[in-house]
């Protein structure tokens, strides 16, 4: 059986295997666009779901990988980050990182994106993460998150600060 195809989705395969990662990207019948909603899919718990949630701190677009278990409290974030944290646009997550809320993947972007792993994902040893469609995921780790991104190891909430 042939699997399904999008130019996003390709986008991030390629992405992925220049950074010498060759994950099976999964492909669901029906969108998976709540970290609930991917982990019922899949069988596993909430916290495994890597959300890809775009912020602008000060105006620019920042890529916040969080455990799907919690929520990202902006206003502590943006304190510890030194700026505002405000949610993004659709239109400025699409031209950030060319893919659409709900299927946002942590690499294959058209240009860099400034990006915070969340580190209560390092307590999972699999954690999964949008493959650029809202009908796609792959497996990954947090040290593979962290290596193919770039991005810098952070708690997202105060409660989760003593965490690290």
């Amino acid at each position: 059986m042939t699997q399904p195809s999008h130019p996003a989705v390709e986008r991030v395969a390629v992405a992925l295997a220049a950074r010498g990662v060759t994950p099976e990207i999964t492909w669901f019948d029906d969108a998976v666009t709540t970290a609930q909603l991917a982990a019922d899919a899949l069988g596993i718990e909430v916290g495994q779901i890597a959300n890809s949630l775009v912020f602008t701190l000060d105006g620019e677009p920042i890529l916040v990988l969080t455990s799907g278990a919690h929520r990202v409290d902006t206003a502590w974030l943006g304190e510890q980050l030194g700026g505002t944290i405000a949610r993004a646009s659709k239109d400025l997550v699409k031209d950030a990182t060319g893919q659409v809320i709900g299927g946002v993947a942590p690499v294959g972007h058209p240009a860099p994106v400034r990006t915070i792993i969340d580190t209560m994902l390092a307590e999972h040893d699999v954690v999964w993460a949008a493959a650029g469609h809202a009908k796609t995921v792959f497996p990954t780790t947090f040290d593979e998150l962290v290596r193919i991104t770039g991005g810098t190891p952070h708690p997202v909430e105060p409660a989760r600060a003593s965490a690290v």
